[in-house]
């Protein structure tokens, strides 16, 4: 066998470079997850406020009720158990509203998204709006 000779870069070797590794791929890794917890956080609150409205403007669009503030109220009411109370507010439409010549109520509410990035301004804004058909008395 051949003699084996080595340079002074052999000599060096890789000890170490695991750990190098393992915090870059980690750190990587850890904003991606992060990332899609923030999307799925996002999609949560915009159905939220979503159903909340369409259920507020159903329940007040209702015969035996037909005020858009009660449906506003009752869309705060939702928001309130699902997100908290101090999260999004819900506002009646105008008094009377029409779609295609049928009067309808309408709830819309506005909130600011939350971010898990605690260091970030306030989040994006996402605005909804809730109809339906006013029923006849």
């Amino acid at each position: 066998m051949w003699p084996v000779t080595r340079t002074g870069s052999d000599r060096r070797g890789d000890g170490g470079s695991a750990a190098v590794d393992f915090v870059l791929v980690g750190t990587l890794v850890t904003l991606m997850f992060l990332a899609v917890v923030q999307l799925g956080v996002d999609y949560h609150v915009r159905d939220v406020l979503a159903a909340s409205v369409a259920e507020g403007a159903r329940y007040g669009a209702n015969a035996d009720v037909a005020d858009p503030a009660s449906g506003a109220d009752r869309a705060n009411a939702l928001i309130d158990r699902a997100l908290g109370p101090s999260y999004a507010r819900a506002v009646a439409g105008n008094d009377q509203q029409t779609v295609d010549g049928v009067p309808v109520i309408t709830v819309r509410a506005t909130a600011h998204l939350p971010l898990l990035a605690w260091f970030l301004p306030v989040g994006p804004t996402v605005h909804v709006t809730g109809h339906a058909v006013l029923e006849p008395r």
